[in-house]
């Protein structure tokens, strides 16, 4: 298994619309790695590899202009941390969760 796996399907929903571009990207980066052994190191992989992506580390309350994920629209190359730190990352611990 490798960390792409983890990736498949997309969520539905996103928090903001940089999010999705975020994701694949993200997926990109982590595809041929394998999967830390524990949690906690997944999680510390994960939030230090979206840290790289986005240029700053993600807060709940953050949200990160990200010039490559603009593709035009108001709302366009926005990241949410909320989303990431609720959803998108316990997402991802999930479903390493249930391939083991």
């Amino acid at each position: 298994m490798k960390l792409r796996d983890l990736f498949e399907p997309e969520p539905e929903q996103w928090g903001l619309r940089g999010d999705s571009y975020l994701w694949k990207e993200f997926k990109a980066q982590l595809g041929v790695v394998q999967p830390p052994d524990t949690e906690q190191e997944l999680v510390a992989l994960l939030s230090q590899t979206i840290e790289e992506l986005v240029g700053e580390p993600l807060t709940k309350d953050g949200q990160y202009f990200v010039d490559r994920f603009a593709h035009g629209g108001m709302s366009s190359g926005w990241v949410s941390g909320e989303w990431w730190l609720v959803k998108g990352i316990p997402l991802l611990v999930k479903r390493r969760r249930s391939t083991r």
